[in-house]
């Protein structure tokens, strides 16, 4: 892959991937590199589709939307049918196997994650699924510093929750690295 990332984060409002794609997109700067953010989002607050589009690149970025992603997040199966054929081949997949089943097509290379399980079962809130989720793509795809992102979070986390995001960003990072069997060894104590 060239040194431009075309990133699609894809699920239901509520899920929190609007401010995941907020949060990355001001890592990224914060990292030195060109970045464009959009968003669009059903007309329910909450359930409705929700799509957030980051591109990072070290060039000039000349087009603000992603029209082919090097890289989906499918946080719900409805997204994952609808966004998956946008994906470039060879493009990363990753799937919140807590909503979305397979099987999946070899043109990816899918990954499939249980973000939002985990969320709920290692720090008793799902509302945080969305930084496991933001740990588990940077893991991946390498996109920012990873201290960067860890400010980044801390700068935008809502009030009083900093510490219990952070712990789901490192959470995310473990659950790629130990890939298919995420509980061994999981745990929701923070990394250094």
């Amino acid at each position: 892959m060239g040194s431009r990332q075309e990133i699609l984060l894809t699920g239901s409002g509520g899920q929190g991937l609007i401010l995941a794609a907020i949060i990355l997109a001001e890592a990224a700067v914060d990292d030195n590199k060109n970045v464009v953010q959009t968003q669009s989002y059903g007309p329910e607050a909450r359930g409705g589709a929700s799509m957030a589009g980051v591109i990072i690149d070290v060039d000039a970025i000349e087009y603000p939307k992603v029209t082919r992603p090097t890289l989906l997040l499918a946080m719900n199966e409805a997204s994952y049918r609808k966004y998956l054929p946008k994906v470039v081949p060879g493009g990363l997949v990753i799937v919140d196997s807590t909503f979305v089943a397979g099987p999946f097509p070899g043109d990816y290379r899918v990954l499939p994650l249980p973000i939002t399980r985990l969320a709920r079962e290692k720090l008793g809130r799902e509302v945080v699924a969305n930084m496991v989720a933001l740990g588990a793509i940077n893991a991946a795809a390498a996109l920012v510093n990873r201290e960067i992102l860890k400010n980044c979070i801390l700068q935008r986390a809502p009030k009083g929750s900093g510490e219990i995001n952070q712990q789901a960003f490192e959470l995310g990072y473990r659950l790629y690295h130990q890939g298919m069997e995420p509980d061994r060894g999981l745990s929701a104590q923070t990394t250094q």
